[in-house]
């Protein structure tokens, strides 16, 4: 009885989660703390555009070959999320080539231009906090006065003062208080709250669009940028600071000459025992750097690359000999991207594109319908197959299958995989081996049957017989659907990962799920015969 108990917590569990990822699936107004994931469409479905880019590393040493393709890696994902691309698929192909996949994109030639330009790794100062007010200042007077040249702040000027909750409305953008946003005209105020000048995740389109907007940069202090800093990758929905920095470049990536990891000692009164990064300069970026140390202590110096802030610490003191270091609460795979990042500046490593393709949108969508038609008449057929066959107990069949596509569906959106056209077919296939899982069961239940055992007694031997079988083809799939996914790329990686879900939910569905349907409808009453 406790097994059944757990059992069915277990089914309750995984019906709650399934249904917390579909209902974003239907065009239907959420509350607040439900998901906003919905499934994520691969390049063939929505279109797009897959370019293919080699690192051109030949005249480079042995030893530096790895980190310029890990730095040429590190730069393209940087420049994509500036651009806004909505879930793009950047991968490692083989030694020195690198897939990218870009749903959603129109825009080619810009985005082949956006890729393919050179690095640029950048000090600059960061504003002082008197500085940074008054440009957000100036800045929300200048977006309530104009504000017709930016539509897409549409949604941040219909609030009504005196209908709306604005302490409230402060809160949910990550602030207790009104902050800096006295009315709610201050635009620019309510979308970077606190004291830290930060943006919330749900804001992060509107602020990328804002602030590349020539009419913005107008209206930004003679002098100074506003950039973000990069985003964090452990939680990619965490608020991002905003800074104001000074426009005047003090050094550039190409004073850098090393850049690298290195521990503190347990005496280290600025890293001890944590990971840091130990830069030395050329020359003249030396002499550079003791200048702007020596006149700027207590300022902040951000290290930007391709505009955006990648850390911004604080300068201690004049800083001698061309050798410094980053200190923070780093993780040593944060110190090592940062490394990564710091020596991009200056790797002579060309990238050229050796490889484009572009599917347009309305090919996207025939390949959607395509893919739907296959399914629903697919699922049409199986379900009226194991109705005929096997009468009342089909139907527990058809109510499994149905499921069971729901929770692959529902662990792609968590996933936040793609779904691709190979996807699909990965779907339809799991349709027939969930039904042949079921098939093996009412088999064996028949044979107990005609054997002359009682309905009750033949449903646990049937469940009980045929369990190993299915867990030992089912298993077996499931390694060759890893190797697929491991060593394939593009379309096989999206079989792959459907294929993969799809034998997890079938073998939940019809060992566990199917086998308490049974228990509770068959079993536990004193049924004399069980149509099947």
């Amino acid at each position: 009885m406790k097994n059944r108990k757990i059992r069915n917590l277990l089914i309750l569990a995984v019906l709650l989660v399934t249904v917390y990822y579909l209902v974003p699936l239907l065009p239907i107004q959420l509350p607040e703390f439900w998901t906003s994931k919905k499934v994520k469409l691969g390049l063939d479905l929505q279109g797009g555009m897959q370019i293919m880019l080699e690192v051109d590393y030949s005249e480079l040493p042995e030893a530096e070959k790895d980190d310029a393709v890990s730095s040429a890696i590190e730069i393209v994902r940087n420049r994509i999320d500036q651009f806004g691309i909505a879930e793009p698929s950047i991968q490692r192909i083989g030694k020195n080539r690198i897939m990218i996949q870009l749903p959603g994109v129109d825009e080619f030639d810009r985005t082949k231009e956006l890729i393919g330009k050179t690095a640029l790794l950048e000090f600059k100062l960061v504003a002082t906090p008197e500085q940074t007010e008054q440009a957000v200042d100036k800045i929300d007077k200048y977006l309530q006065q104009n504000i017709a040249l930016f539509p897409y702040l549409e949604d941040f000027v219909s609030i009504d003062p005196i209908d709306s909750d604005l302490p409230e409305f402060m809160e949910s953008r990550g602030t207790d208080k009104k902050s800096d946003a006295d009315t709610p005209d201050d635009i620019f105020s309510r979308l970077i709250t606190g004291k830290a000048y930060t943006v919330s995740y749900s804001d992060m389109p509107v602020i990328q669009k804002l602030i590349q907007d020539p009419n913005f940069k107008q209206a930004v202090p003679s002098g100074f940028v506003f950039a973000l800093d990069k985003e964090n990758r452990a939680d990619p929905r965490a608020d991002r600071d905003v800074y104001l920095l000074l426009e005047k470049t003090e050094l550039t990536g190409n004073m850098l000459e090393s850049a690298k990891v290195s521990i503190g000692g347990g005496t280290d009164l600025q890293a001890p025992n944590r990971p840091y990064v130990s830069l030395r300069f050329d020359r003249n970026g030396a002499r550079i750097f003791e200048n702007v140390t020596g006149q700027n202590m207590k300022r902040r110096l951000a290290i930007v690359l391709d505009d955006i802030v990648y850390t911004a610490p604080t300068i201690q003191d004049r800083i001698r000999g061309g050798e410094a270091r980053i200190t923070g609460s780093f993780t040593l795979d944060e110190t090592q991207d940062l490394v990564i990042v710091l020596k991009a500046g200056n790797l002579p490593a060309p990238v050229h594109i050796v490889e484009e393709r572009t599917v347009g949108p309305t090919l996207g969508m025939d390949s959607v319908r395509s893919g739907l038609r296959a399914g629903i008449i697919g699922l049409c057929l199986v379900i009226m197959f194991m109705l005929i066959y096997y009468k009342g107990t089909g139907l527990i069949a058809d109510l499994v299958l149905v499921v069971n596509i729901a929770i692959i569906l529902a662990a792609l959106t968590a996933l936040r995989a793609a779904l691709t056209m190979p996807g699909i077919a990965g779907i339809i296939l799991t349709m027939g081996m969930s039904v042949d899982a079921n098939v093996l069961i009412f088999e064996r239940i028949r044979e107990e049957l005609k054997s002359g055992k009682m309905v009750r007694s033949a449903v646990d031997s049937g469940f009980d017989r045929a369990v190993v079988t299915i867990l030992d083809s089912n298993i077996t799939t499931l390694i060759s659907a890893i190797v697929l996914y491991q060593f394939g790329t593009g379309p096989i990686r999206g079989f792959a990962v459907t294929l993969s879900l799809g034998i997890i939910a079938s073998m939940f569905t019809a060992v566990v799920m199917a086998r308490a349907i049974f228990d509770s409808a068959v079993t536990n009453t004193t049924r004399t015969k069980l149509s099947i």
